[in-house]
């Protein structure tokens, strides 16, 4: 099989046995405990916990994907065979409550362990035609808190007719599945090895662990599945590779065609074919180069390739090629590839911005290299602070690191900064405690307090002028709101004109003189999202949603304005004031940044 007919096949197989089929979900997860999207499950796990209702939304107590995940962890060891920071996990999931739990039961109640194995053993052997000789299996030992776990092992030995010996006990650290962040549903897993590759994981959630590690059972157990389709692929296509698949092929290719410098360093170019990859689908989701968070991981992607670019002497640019045979090679599944032109221009921009500060930080680290200067985790965070050079690449590009100290050391100059920055912020608001703090509004003072709602329902009004005058395109990337100022990132590729920004700001200052109603509705989410309300790029919105809508007493779908929000507004736009743009900048690469003011 090639790539597109395993995920084909996998989900078809079981669209047969009644799950719903459902797209994979961003890499920007709805769970704040995680950074990224790691796994098939994040995207259902409230339906584990019963906070939402599969049957409501997928007709269905059974699912399938095919869901691209991204895991930090592995970053410092692509460049092997195996590891990938963004890969495909293919999944099926049953959320309960469990019904018969019979293989041949095909309707859409949940199931358990007897299904979810006979199907996994049914697919693995009738439908990729992997022989018993090829395959062993493990399942979970035991240990004080939690049993043996004897059903999977009957049902692999008794039913299946697995042999003794195929089946290997697994320790809690190998055979217990942990919760997606840091609480949730969990439980003993079974594994499927083929020619002595784990490719399946299969989880039963027994159990809820708690944020302090308690576990307790569950009352409806379900069933969690993992197969990584890079891995899978790999082993079906007879290769010692993951980067050796149809996957991969074309892209390692372009690479080693057009930096001849790369020929017998195979790790590089799979570090090259990673990152690129990776870092494609990231800024596809609408992910920007950052210093924080999700932004952050993008950024060292792009940057560490940029170093390798000096440091193998690489002259071509592969962002233009790597973009066109991803887009080719994905676009079908996943459409978000179809903004490729933002793709590169959030690509080049990163270069255009880095390229020299990396050139510099790394003619320094060579200085130092000639010097015999030993590389400290202080030094390294001077580089950072100074070039942008990450703290990874400086490891990559000393030659004499204090690597006992390294880590420790840059960490303590990080934490030192941030308790700077902190020291100032709590500057700026008097050293008093905050009376609203949301993370997004901030004030200390109930007088503060109302003129950061007037701001904040202005910013309402600021994302549709900027629609209007800008286009569709333009979707909100953050916002920070202080008595001061509001600051709002939106998502848009160029410098707005002097003339684009006085109409945004006249139509702005237009709608709060016609001094319309502001008002909201709790709905379900569902509905909401009906009626064309803007929801934050990177929401976590619960079943039943508030939807703010200015212009209209009553008939949201006529609304001027209608966003998800949980509030607080002003009852109508005359309360805000003058609205005045102050500044529009870069705040990273594709997001602009308005800060604005109001008076009155």
């Amino acid at each position: 099989m090639n790539s597109e007919e395993l995920r084909k096949s996998f989900l078809d197989f079981f669209k047969s046995k009644g799950h719903a089929i459902v797209l994979s979900s961003s890499l920007i997860p709805d769970d704040p405990s995680v950074l990224l999207t790691t796994a098939g499950m994040q995207q259902f796990k409230k339906y584990y916990t019963g906070d939402l209702d599969a049957m409501s939304d997928f007709k269905s107590q059974r699912t399938a994907s095919a869901q691209k995940s991204f895991r930090t962890s592995d970053i410092e060891e692509v460049g092997d065979k195996t590891h990938l920071t963004f890969f495909e996990m293919l999944g099926n999931f049953s959320f309960g409550p469990v019904g018969s739990d019979k293989p041949d039961d095909l309707g859409t109640d949940g199931y358990f362990k007897r299904s979810s194995i006979h199907w996994a053993y049914e697919y693995i052997t009738k439908v990729l035609n992997i022989g018993l000789d090829r395959i062993y299996v493990t399942v979970f030992e035991g240990n004080d808190e939690v049993p043996f776990d004897e059903e999977s092992y009957k049902i692999w030995h008794e039913e299946i007719k697995m042999p003794k010996e195929k089946i290997v006990m697994g320790n809690r650290a190998d055979n217990f599945w942990g919760p997606t962040g840091d609480s949730g549903p969990c439980g003993p897993t079974t594994e499927i090895y083929v020619d002595g590759v784990e490719v399946w994981n299969v989880v039963f959630n027994e159990y809820f662990q708690e944020k302090g590690g308690k576990l307790r059972k569950v009352e409806n157990p379900g069933v969690d599945t993992g197969m990584g389709f890079e891995r899978l692929l790999s082993v079906l296509q007879a290769k010692e590779s993951v980067f050796e698949t149809d996957v991969f092929g074309d892209l390692v290719s372009k690479i080693k065609e057009q930096a001849p410098s790369l020929e017998n360093k195979e790790n590089i170019v799979r570090v090259f074919a990673d990152h690129l990859r990776g870092s494609i689908f990231l800024i596809a989701d609408g992910i920007r180069p950052s210093n924080k968070e999700a932004g952050y991981v993008l950024r060292r992607l792009i940057r560490r390739l940029l170093a390798y670019e000096v440091k193998y002497d690489i002259h071509s640019n592969f962002f233009p090629e790597a973009i066109k045979i991803i887009k080719n090679k994905f676009v079908e599944v996943y459409p978000e590839l179809n903004n490729d032109k933002i793709i590169l221009d959030v690509l080049e921009d990163e270069r255009t911005k880095y390229q020299e500060a990396i050139s510099l930080g790394a003619k320094e680290i060579e200085r130092l290299n000639v010097l015999g200067e030993k590389i400290t985790g202080a030094i390294a965070f001077n580089l950072y602070q100074t070039f942008s050079i990450s703290p990874e690449i400086t490891l990559e590009l000393a030659k004499n690191v204090d690597k006992d100290n390294f880590q420790k050391e840059f960490d303590q100059e990080s934490k030192k900064h941030q308790e700077i920055s902190r020291a100032g912020v709590e500057k700026k608001f008097g050293g008093h405690g905050l009376v609203l703090d949301t993370g997004e509004l901030k004030a200390g003072s109930e007088e503060e307090m109302k003129k950061v709602i007037r701001l904040h329902t202005a910013t309402h009004l600021l994302h549709q002028a900027l629609r209007d005058v800008l286009g569709d395109g333009v979707e909100q990337r953050g916002s920070d709101i202080n008595p001061e100022r509001a600051r709002f990132d939106f998502l848009f590729n160029r410098k707005l004109t002097a003339d684009e920004l006085k109409k945004v700001e006249e139509i702005v200052n237009e709608k709060i003189n016609q001094e319309l109603p502001v008002r909201f509705k709790e709905m379900p989410k569902e509905d909401a999202e009906k009626t064309g309300a803007r929801k934050f790029f990177k929401g976590n919105y619960p079943p039943t949603v508030k939807v703010y809508y200015i212009g209209s007493e009553d008939d949201i779908l006529g609304a001027y304005s209608k966003e998800f929000c949980g509030g607080p507004h002003v009852e109508n736009t005359s309360e805000i004031g003058k609205f005045k743009i102050i500044k529009e900048e870069a705040s990273s690469a594709g997001v602009r940044r308005i800060r604005a003011a109001i008076s009155g």
